[in-house]
């Protein structure tokens, strides 16, 4: 008689997948938010430049949302959540300046 093992079955994904809304305004800064989200329990990070959304799948087990907002502040990117320090934001590379009128223009 064959046996069945149903402990797969039913069991509960501790992946989460959100989209939150990160400030930013070209590649440079498409690239800074993802590698800040390159750590343990975060399976997937993807933000689009047009739409300002980061797509994420992570472990809400070993990372939590609020963790998440604040790796991207921690780098110099406001959050719907989380704003960043002025000390962050002003470290960004010149292009990246999201907050400038002149920066988001030019890249319009």
């Amino acid at each position: 008689m064959a046996s069945l093992s149903l402990t797969s079955f039913g069991q509960k994904s501790k992946y989460v997948t959100e989209d939150i809304k990160v400030y930013g305004v070209c590649g440079m800064c498409e690239d800074r938010i993802e590698n800040a989200l390159d750590v343990v329990g975060v399976r997937s990070a993807q933000w689009d430049v047009e739409t300002k959304m980061l797509n994420i799948v992570f472990n809400s087990g070993k990372i939590s949302i609020e963790e998440i907002h604040q790796l991207c502040a921690d780098v110099g990117h406001s959050t719907e959540k989380i704003k960043t320090t002025p000390e962050a934001y002003n470290a960004l590379h010149g292009c990246c300046k999201y907050e400038d009128p002149e920066v988001i223009k030019s890249h319009k």
